[in-house]
């Protein structure tokens, strides 16, 4: 990704926020190929932690791209953070209000304007005492069934010794091992030109978490248990995407 094409803001995000990573983490990368170098993409990744959007976010900038997230409105509200935010065209999503949908508009907009837009189809970090994937929200097939764009999976692991959302624990230490590894765009063709209605939107969903959870067994080297849905009350089925970064 040539400097020049960056503009100023996400230059000094860039100059600002990779620095530390490099020190911070000992990065175990794969797959940036499956990537495409241009055109529209739909990045959807597990959520393990706090620290693992900074993990996705360095991956996909180093394999050419710029990464726009789907964030909590409540980070853009962050005085100074949310300004520079804006400035480096990350996507706010206003939970529980009309304007959520927006951020789906935004989204597609983005996707097909040719940029490269990170979900994380869970709307939230993982709630699995092991910290696999759950069950999915529909942002992301409505996403795909409004652009078509590739949906590239793309998973983290190792974010939470720096930030375990289990024990809410902050743990920088310099060289913590990240695996991030990106896999082939997940084939939907039985879902193209379908109807979004909510069987297929939850189809689309399932095929999503489903290669996730997949790819994250092959990282973690161990067999992944069946989809998992917490205990209590849960998001309204097909609300939009969220980061879950707050």
């Amino acid at each position: 990704m040539a400097a020049g094409r960056l503009g100023f803001w996400r230059r000094f995000a860039v100059a600002v926020v990779k620095p530390p990573l490099l020190l911070l983490t000992r990065r175990r990368w794969h797959g940036a190929e499956h990537i495409p170098a241009t055109g529209g993409v739909i990045v959807v990744a597990n959520h393990v932690s706090h620290a693992d959007p900074l993990a996705v976010a360095h991956f996909v900038y180093d394999a050419g791209r710029w990464p726009q997230f789907l964030g909590k409105q409540s980070v853009f509200d962050l005085p100074v953070v949310g300004w520079l935010l804006h400035r480096v065209r990350q996507i706010p999503v206003r939970r529980g209000t009309v304007d959520a949908a927006r951020s789906l508009e935004a989204a597609t907009a983005a996707v097909r304007a040719g940029d490269a837009v990170v979900i994380y189809p869970e709307g939230t970090i993982t709630k699995h005492p092991d910290l696999w994937p759950m069950r999915g929200r529909t942002g992301v097939a409505r996403l795909w069934l409004d652009t078509g764009a590739p949906v590239v999976p793309v998973v983290s692991w190792g974010a939470q010794a720096i930030s375990d959302p289990r024990t809410g624990k902050l743990r920088p230490r310099p060289r913590t091992p990240v695996t991030v590894v990106a896999g082939p765009p997940i084939d939907l063709s039985a879902h193209r030109g379908s109807p979004p209605t909510t069987a297929t939107m939850h189809a689309i969903t399932e095929a999503v978490m489903d290669r996730l959870r997949e790819l994250l067994a092959e990282v973690r080297r161990e067999p992944a248990p069946p989809l998992w849905t917490p205990q209590g009350p849960q998001p309204a089925p097909g609300g939009p995407p969220e980061d879950g970064s707050g």
